[in-house]
């Protein structure tokens, strides 16, 4: 009796598996795992917004971070980590300097400071923040300024001029 009932069991788990393999066959898994390495799905805990994964740790880690670039992180698990997903974006962004972009979080609320090069460089740090998850609002107050232009150096070589009589 207890052989028939493991026998069956067995027979149905091989089965199951045989049904899903099948219905994976059409495709080719390095290239699932590809996606998967390419596109990192984040589940949120029904509770929060902060993935399991982020602990309190990494979290006063990020506060102590953002100290020392005199930004402010609320007390909460998930404004650490939005803070931390932010500045993530920001870096891997070609069109935001973001070592010149101050991230605040508060309340799930962000404020950006700090000068940019150029109008769509303002404007994209503040589509990168309104864009990552848990954001309930963004504050964008970073200014505008070009960068400086270096000096002529042909001015320096004119004043040399001698005269001739």
């Amino acid at each position: 009796m207890m052989r028939t009932r493991l026998l069956l069991l067995t027979s149905a788990t091989v089965l199951t598996l045989g049904v899903v393999a099948c219905n994976d066959a059409g495709t080719n898994s390095n290239e699932r795992a590809n996606t998967n390495l390419a596109t990192p799905r984040v589940e949120a805990t029904p509770a929060a917004t902060a993935t399991p994964k982020y602990t309190e740790e990494q979290a006063r880690e990020e506060r102590a971070r953002a100290k020392q670039n005199k930004e402010t992180i609320g007390d909460t698990l998930d404004d650490a980590w939005i803070h931390a997903k932010i500045v993530a974006k920001l870096i891997g962004d070609s069109q935001t300097p973001e070592r010149n972009i101050n991230v605040d979080v508060v309340n799930n609320e962000v404020t950006l400071r700090g000068t940019v090069d150029t109008p769509a460089a303002k404007t994209e740090a503040e589509r990168v923040a309104k864009e990552t998850d848990g954001v309930k609002k963004v504050t964008n107050q970073l200014k505008v300024s070009p960068a400086a232009k270096p000096a002529n150096s042909n001015k320096a070589a004119n004043t040399n001029k001698s005269k001739t009589n």
